[in-house]
């Protein structure tokens, strides 16, 4: 019996295979084309986006010919606030999509906040009015490509995250349908009555016929034969937004539940239960899941560039031909020497929510080198994780365990020093595509492999764990360090 998953990133697509016990089989990734029309601004290909689906989901069965007949279902996890514009009848994109890291927004939102509708949104979605989310992209397409607006408008165009453009073109139409998880990143979802909200599309100028039904996580998505790749269908079941599959996977179903994904941004979870209690300033609330109509809630902590610094860093400076080699760098290292760098190429999210805020190396000397970068570079994935669990913690919601996932994680430096700079165990699942194997165990729930939630939590799990050894004074003067670059950066001209 095998489950076949759908992980569409921010970088890539992937297909994968996963047995019965959660264990991958095989994947196949392939990446695709970043798009920059201008600073700050970020698209993605649609079509592109789709067409490397189905190579990568061929090419897997291609390799897994013999095994075709045992695959259950496909479930799909997606990059969440990413928004795309399509053709109702052909599925076709009718222009890139807008990816959740641009930025060209902003003014529509310090807009919204100046006419005092603030209060009214984040009530509603639990979300801070910011170009992060997706409504603010839809508006800025209303009002700068009136062909678009006409089309959405009209019923001809759909508006939808990544994952219901894909459930759509996968079942040749027939579902147009996204999950509670994506929905809620939207700033158009109101998280109480978990329904579009008419007044939040109004403010946005978003029709609410151009958007998705709304689905459980665990629900059926309709049935696919991957593009003709199959001969006969397969349901899709498990839809989840990457972060709340990941969530998922970790097995976080009660409160106090942390985990954070480190990708090419990061985002951290905390389970807060059933019910929505007020948020932290500068933290969001979102929906982890809903099962069987019970919602699960979580206060979220983004961080907007985590994993795409060390990139930088390779890339655009060439410090490194490989971002393996940060580790190494950081360790010939005593200590960060007391650079620092703050990592805003597209704002600060939490605590600060500094949009206009722009990146800088701060403690130069004549002794730093591109070790010192590098192991700045890293450290800031943790000084940042570190004031994100700060902000959403008080003395009624703490971390009770800290999970991690995604590519970084196989740096022992910087898993080693989160944990020593947060003070909590920090565990690593053995499986490092969390996300969608996330979004596999909701799949195997909705078709009935799993009973319970309580049932997936009893299962076997393998994790490596790294202790706090090191969270005394040079930790606690190395995070003031961090808090002053900070400080130095958003006091800059720049940064208002």
């Amino acid at each position: 019996m095998l489950f076949l998953a759908l992980d569409q990133s921010t970088s890539a697509t992937k297909a994968l295979l996963f047995d019965r016990e959660g264990r991958v089989v095989d994947k196949v990734s392939r990446e695709h084309t970043q798009h920059f029309p201008r600073p700050g601004w970020v698209e993605h290909d649609a079509e592109e986006i789709w067409q490397n689906t189905l190579i990568v989901l061929k090419t897997l069965l291609e390799r897994h010919r013999e095994h075709r007949k045992e695959i259950r279902s496909l479930s799909i996890c997606n990059q969440r606030e990413t928004t795309v514009v399509f053709d109702r009848a052909s599925g076709k994109p009718l222009r890139r999509a807008i990816v959740w890291q641009c930025r060209r927004s902003v003014d529509i939102c310090k807009a919204h906040r100046a006419a005092g509708h603030e209060e009214t949104i984040q009530r509603k979605t639990g979300l801070l009015v910011d170009a992060y989310f997706s409504a603010s992209k839809l508006q800025w397409l209303v009002e700068n490509e009136p062909q678009i607006g006409a089309a959405l408008e009209s019923g001809q165009a759909c508006a939808s995250t990544i994952d219901a453009y894909l459930v759509h073109r996968l079942t040749g139409g027939e579902v147009f349908a996204t999950d509670h998880t994506n929905a809620s990143r939207t700033l158009l979802f109101d998280i109480s009555t978990r329904q579009w909200d008419d007044e939040l599309c109004g403010l946005f100028g978003v029709p609410r016929q151009s958007l998705p039904e709304v689905r459980e996580c665990t629900a059926h998505f309709g049935e696919t034969t991957l593009g003709g790749a199959l001969e006969q269908p397969i349901p899709i079941v498990g839809v989840m937004g990457d972060s709340q599959a990941s969530l998922f996977a970790q097995r976080c179903y009660e409160p106090g539940g942390a985990k954070v994904t480190f990708g090419t941004g990061s985002s951290i979870l905390l389970n807060i239960g059933h019910e929505i209690v007020p948020a932290p300033k500068g933290v969001v609330t979102t929906l982890a899941w809903v099962h069987n109509g019970v919602p699960t809630y979580a206060f979220e902590g983004i961080i907007i560039s985590s994993a795409s610094t060390l990139v930088w860093l390779k890339d655009q400076l060439g410090l490194i031909h490989d971002i393996a080699e940060c580790e190494e760098m950081a360790t010939q290292l005593e200590d960060n020497g007391g650079v620092y760098l703050v990592p805003a190429f597209s704002g600060l999210g939490l605590p600060h929510w500094a949009p206009a805020a722009k990146a800088a190396i701060v403690g130069l000397t004549s002794q730093s080198d591109r070790r010192h970068l590098a192991r700045a570079g890293l450290e800031s994935i943790a000084y940042q994780i570190r004031d994100a669990l700060d902000a959403m913690c008080n003395d009624d919601i703490q971390v009770a365990q800290l999970y991690g996932d995604g590519g970084p994680t196989a740096n022992r430096f910087l898993m080693q020093f989160v944990a020593d700079l947060v003070g909590v165990e920090l565990s690593i699942n053995t499986v490092s595509e969390c996300s969608p194997l996330g979004a596999v165990l909701a799949g195997m729930l909705g078709q009935g492999e799993f009973d319970s939630l309580d049932a997936i939590a009893a299962s076997p799990r393998y994790d490596i764990r790294y202790e706090p050894v090191n969270n005394g004074s040079a930790t606690s003067e190395a995070y003031l360090g961090w808090q002053a670059a900070v400080q130095q950066l958003l006091n800059s001209p720049s940064s208002s």
